[in-house]
């Protein structure tokens, strides 16, 4: 499955992600925008499209930050939609697929960073691509906002501290508000950019601070998500 990570910042790795896609022995492409790296000009050669997350919004301008081209991304991402390639979007790319499709981001109703759980719904419980995971689980979480719902988009799962956290958009296109996908490597890098961040949201509900952060295990919902992705690429692959 040929593979496109879009990777908006040094320290939003794409984890279990890349990990899954080199262990399949996935043919990998990276647009890492904070390098100054293009983005594909099209979804030739595209199977699967992963965009990352960041600390922007959609509504970011090219005048706060001159590598994040938002309506680049989200016009890339509706050529791959239109083409039938599969799409995931991770916290802010989740946000983009969603404006891509014509719904706008919002503001989650709390802040979230760590490892806390989601529940699917009745449709993410029936729903094939997430067999086997179990009605409840821990997953990563580092956001103030969510995606936007088109009226076609399913919401999969939810979180106490947001509403949000799994949209189905299409059979291929997804947005994952949460971030199955931190490793403890992950997590250290966002620690060392976030430091000051961390400590003055320290009264917040959903928010972990640095030991807690670290002490977590992720490696249940990094074995999820590979479950997940197995499901969409041979569903992907059978059409």
């Amino acid at each position: 499955m040929r593979t496109h990570f879009v990777v908006h910042e040094v320290f939003e790795a794409p984890g279990a992600y890349e990990d899954w896609a080199r262990a399949r022995g996935h043919e990998i492409g990276y647009s890492h925008i904070y390098e100054g790296d293009a983005l594909p000009a099209n979804a030739d050669g595209i199977d699967l499209l992963i965009v990352m997350g960041g600390p922007q919004q959609p509504s970011t301008t090219t005048e706060e930050y001159p590598y994040f081209d938002a309506a680049a991304e989200k016009a890339l991402i509706a050529a791959c939609i239109e083409a039938d390639r599969a799409v995931i979007g991770i916290c802010l790319g989740a946000q983009l697929v969603g404006e891509a499709l014509g719904a706008a981001f919002d503001s989650s109703p709390h802040t979230e960073i760590g490892s806390f759980p989601v529940s699917l719904t009745v449709a993410g419980r029936q729903h094939p691509f997430l067999a086997g995971l179990g009605d409840t689980f821990d997953t990563g979480h580092w956001h103030n906002d969510m995606p936007g719902l088109t009226d076609d988009a399913t919401v999969l799962a939810t979180s106490a501290g947001c509403p949000r956290q799994i949209v189905a958009y299409s059979r291929y296109v997804y947005g994952f508000q949460c971030h199955m996908e931190f490793t403890p490597a992950c997590i250290d890098a966002l620690i060392e950019h976030s430091e000051k961040e961390l400590a003055e949201l320290a009264d917040r509900p959903y928010v972990q601070q640095p030991d807690q952060l670290q002490a977590n295990d992720y490696t249940a919902m990094n074995e999820r998500l590979a479950v997940f992705l197995d499901h969409l690429a041979a569903d992907y692959a059978s059409r």
